[in-house]
């Protein structure tokens, strides 16, 4: 089975601040999350989940995003 290799991750805007959501499309890397799930990153490597499913967890992401839920769709990409 091939594994998907790139996902768009939905980033809510600020709270409050009426910003709209922006969306980060994340890649797979050789490595495992603490769930021992496949670890995928932006093109900055600053934005890093681990997903599971359509589930992506937060593993590191840039202060603006630090107050975000800890866990976002991830949707598939081709």
């Amino acid at each position: 089975m091939n594994p998907v290799r790139r996902y768009a991750i939905a980033l809510p805007g600020v709270p409050g601040a009426h910003a709209a959501a922006r969306t980060v499309i994340v890649h797979l890397t050789d490595q495992l999350g603490p769930a021992r799930e496949p670890v995928f990153e932006d093109a900055t490597g600053t934005f890093r989940v681990q997903i599971s499913g359509t589930t992506a967890e937060i593993l590191t992401a840039p202060a603006e995003y630090a107050t975000i839920h800890p866990c976002l769709e991830a949707v598939p990409m081709p």
